[in-house]
């Protein structure tokens, strides 16, 4: 018997990647065909197989079901079609009941047994009356499915203000946590339209260099800080985060006027550092609409 192993495996270019077990000897991009909890789906296997035996997994892995045929791959491009033709006809009919969604979507399972239809909205959708004309006109079963900003954002795409593809369409796999901190830290405009991505929540570009940042931070003291310099003890007065470097607000020699100097971090003293809250004037100007934002990031999590 042929040693298990462990696949993984992504439904979409930038999707979520799932783990199969197989005894097939599968190379990386290799088309397979597995049973998930939606249905039969046509997958691809995103890196080398490796041995079960080095994880310790709790849960029995679903087997792959075999490699994907040419008929496959060729029922699969022509579901994409058909899913788009679906999408046109359940708009039409959603737009005869009274229900608040908006219709994103639509996936068939590779063998057609299931469609599903993604959407948004902001309250609960009661759709009993809808699934069943659904069901009557596609004569298979049908889901539903509500997604966020976030999931809206992955399956519309488009371009963000970096002018290259929206993350989430081109590499992220899924989302990770964003807050506001994370753009105090980078010292970047607290401004609801600048740090705000296509979804309507923090751009998630905000944590790829957020460790690095706080690492630097952990070594750098605070705005405001006392700290004693090669020409005396000063104030503070700005921090470049990256290039681990301050500037300091100094007294002059007689006493009546300031200069300012820049330090490397590893050429100060700290004397006193408090930990002060910064709230610049644009901060203050969106606080109402940060607060807000800030409770949707928690909902999303």
């Amino acid at each position: 018997m042929e040693e298990l192993k462990l696949a993984s495996v992504k439904f979409k270019s930038a999707g979520k990647v799932y783990y199969f077990s197989t005894d097939l000897e599968l190379e990386k991009g290799e088309r397979v065909v597995v049973e998930t909890v939606r249905g039969v789906e046509l997958g691809e296997i995103s890196q080398e197989l490796m041995s079960i035996e080095e994880f310790n997994l709790d849960t029995e892995l679903k087997p792959i079901s075999r490699r994907a045929t040419p008929k496959d791959i060729e029922d699969y491009e022509k579901n994409l079609i058909d899913a788009k033709e679906a999408l046109i006809t359940c708009r039409d009919i959603v737009s005869r009941y009274e229900v608040d969604m908006q219709l994103t979507n639509c996936e068939f399972t590779l063998d057609k047994a299931k469609v599903i239809f993604m959407y948004t909205s902001d309250e609960r959708v009661d759709f009993r009356e809808l699934l069943k004309e659904l069901a009557t006109v596609f004569r298979c079963r049908i889901e539903l499915r509500q997604i966020g900003p976030r999931d809206k954002a992955k399956v519309v795409g488009g371009i963000g203000t970096c002018g290259l593809p929206l993350c989430c369409t081109s590499l992220l796999g899924e989302f990770n946590g964003v807050s506001i901190n994370m753009a105090k830290n980078q010292m970047l405009a607290i401004n609801i339209e600048k740090i705000s991505g296509a979804c309507g929540r923090l751009m998630c570009c905000l944590k790829y260099e957020s460790d690095v940042y706080e690492e630097k931070l952990e070594r750098l003291p605070n705005i405001g800080a006392i700290v004693k310099t090669e020409d005396g003890e000063g104030e503070v007065d700005s921090i470049e985060t990256l290039k681990e470097r301050v500037r300091v607000k100094i007294k002059d020699n007689e006493g009546d006027g300031y200069f300012y100097k820049r330090y490397d971090a590893k050429d100060i003293k700290v004397i006193k550092d408090t930990v002060a809250e910064k709230i610049d004037q644009e901060e203050l100007e969106h606080k109402k609409e940060l607060e807000e934002l800030e409770k949707l990031e928690k909902e999303d999590k």
